[in-house]
């Protein structure tokens, strides 16, 4: 029995949604369109459209058109969309896509080949510069090429799972339902650079300031983070991220930015035009509440009293009074987008 055609709608709100509430309330509007919104915070979502259509009297372009004057109207927010169907589709075509534009992928498998096919590996959702090294090393240079290379070849290079894995994403397969739910409590912050950044100290340099941020924020509101994730979106218009989980939640500024690092490093970038880099502190809790392993490090307790002492001199004397060395000698990259 043929299971009934899925149409998935990927919604990217422009402007950052920094702002936790702000993008409580655009959910909240996106739930009024279909129940069914899966938040993939801090700026998209994916949205199940099977039988709204109906509901609405509107194919998945007016659906979409829909949402883009409404969450224009009340908010002034940009978005860019994409239907098609499947997540990973969906997704793909909104990176695809201007900004302000929509796209709808047909079905069609036909479509979706033509869709998929010239498009290079690196545009294929989870798959890495790593990952993209390997294949182009082995002649695989366009998702057409990897959607004809055989199975067990991928999985001799990748292994059993990821081989699997990878050729089922090249020839637009995706099973992943969209499952609504409350996003986590997250907090996050982003740096655009003036240009497309090749330079990776001026990546970590980022890195560096928005942890920074995301530490002092913590610190003030009181919170952890269980969790701590990167997002590096490209000249492309393609993004990565990485995600890991911290061994005790910590609101630390040098956990978070050593943790950055690791993520940025296992990206393997290699001279990457970056556009934008996000850092986002994930799973918070009451600080309160979160255990602390003793160290009978010096240095540690050390870093963190010099820590509290720079807190007390942002509260009396402003947010800029104390920076890290490396950011007052290279002039302070900005951190946060506004």
């Amino acid at each position: 029995m043929n299971q009934p055609q899925r149409t998935i709608l990927h919604v990217h709100f422009d402007s950052p949604a920094d702002d936790s509430d702000v993008y409580q309330q655009l959910l909240s509007l996106l739930e009024g369109i279909t129940p069914r919104v899966q938040a993939l915070p801090p700026d998209a979502a994916d949205l199940d459209l099977s039988g709204a259509g109906r509901y609405w009297g509107r194919d998945a372009r007016g659906l979409a058109q829909l949402i883009k004057l409404r969450v224009l109207a009340h908010y002034g927010i940009h978005t860019t969309m994409a239907a098609a169907p499947n997540r990973l589709l969906a997704s793909m075509a909104t990176d695809a896509t201007e900004p302000g534009g929509i796209a709808v992928i047909d079905p069609h498998p036909d479509a979706i080949r033509s869709f998929l096919r010239p498009r290079p590996v690196a545009a294929l959702h989870g798959v890495g510069p790593a990952t993209v090294k390997v294949l182009t090393r082995h002649g695989i240079h366009t998702i057409g090429d990897l959607a004809d290379t055989p199975p067990l070849t991928l999985q001799r290079l990748f292994g059993t799972a990821t081989g699997r894995n990878l050729h089922e994403r090249a020839h637009g397969r995706d099973a992943r339902p969209v499952v609504p739910q409350a996003p986590a409590r997250t907090i996050s912050t982003e740096h655009r650079f003036a240009h497309d950044e090749l330079d990776a100290a001026e990546h970590r340099c980022a890195l560096l300031a928005l942890a920074e941020q995301l530490g002092i924020r913590l610190r003030s509101e009181e919170q952890v983070a269980g969790a701590v994730t990167i997002t590096v979106r490209y000249a492309d218009r393609s993004t990565t991220t990485r995600s890991r989980t911290l061994p005790e939640p910590t609101a630390h500024s040098a956990t978070l930015t050593s943790t950055a690092y690791v993520l940025y490093d296992s990206l393997g970038l290699q001279r990457a035009r970056v556009r934008t880099i996000a850092v986002r502190a994930e799973a918070l809790s009451p600080a309160e509440h979160a255990p602390r392993q003793l160290t009978l490090d010096p240095a540690d307790d050390k870093a963190r009293r010099i820590e509290a002492a720079a807190d007390a001199a942002r509260r009396r004397f402003g947010p800029t009074a104390v920076k890290p060395a490396s950011l007052a000698i290279l002039g302070g990259t900005g951190g946060g987008t506004p």
